[in-house]
């Protein structure tokens, strides 16, 4: 069986995110990267090696066709089990504090990076139990937000998204709210106090 993606034009980290759905549905045969860009084309062939597989490269036209054939035990030894959450993170479930809208301190840039973490962090082994949004992070959760879709996924999966009521008043956005439920500085105290692995950001 081989499947074939085409990742032509798709911004980081999407090839990779795509890449990893395709591998998780595959259980055995080859699966087919289709990339124009050099930095596309070494994670993809990174992270198709991580997980066990073998890794062709060929160049085609102005891009690149990567052939990544799948172990079917999945890149472990066959008494190997799947990974699951250490029982440090099963009792420290982790809550991040985000306090920007960006990742660091090129605008443009930094609203790229912000958006390809949030959707990242939605695909990770083990998913936050929740995301705090203080100061202008709220505009990632209103209305106009580029991450609302990611942010809705996040919470579908059950990842508690809270967005700062002060902040949003003090930045016109409490109408706007769209994702997530408005929270409170006691809120905020309770869980960077509490039994969460707190990761500050940025």
């Amino acid at each position: 069986m081989t499947e074939t993606i085409d990742c032509r034009g798709l911004a980081c980290p999407e090839p990779v995110l795509r890449v990893k759905a395709a591998l998780e549905v595959v259980p055995e045969g080859a699966v087919t990267v289709l990339v124009d860009d050099p930095v596309a084309r070494e994670n993809v062939a990174r992270f198709a090696e991580a997980q066990g597989c073998t890794v062709a490269v060929q160049a085609e036209g102005t891009g690149w066709r990567l052939t990544a054939v799948k172990d079917p035990a999945g890149g472990r030894a066959p008494d190997e089990s799947p990974i699951d959450p250490s029982p440090d993170e099963k009792r420290h479930p982790t809550a991040f504090l985000i306090t920007s809208d960006r990742l660091g301190p090129e605008p443009e840039l930094g609203h790229v990076l912000m958006r390809a973490f949030l959707s990242t962090l939605g695909q990770a082994t083990v998913r936050p139990a929740k995301l705090l949004f203080l100061n202008r992070a709220v505009y990632l959760t209103t209305e106009g937000s580029e991450a609302l879709d990611v942010l809705a996924e996040l919470e579908r999966q059950g990842t508690e998204v809270l967005s700062c009521g002060t902040c949003l008043e003090f930045l016109g956005r409490k109408d706007a709210l769209r994702v997530g439920r408005v929270s409170n500085m006691y809120d905020t105290v309770e869980t960077l106090t509490g039994p969460f692995r707190v990761v500050s950001l940025p």
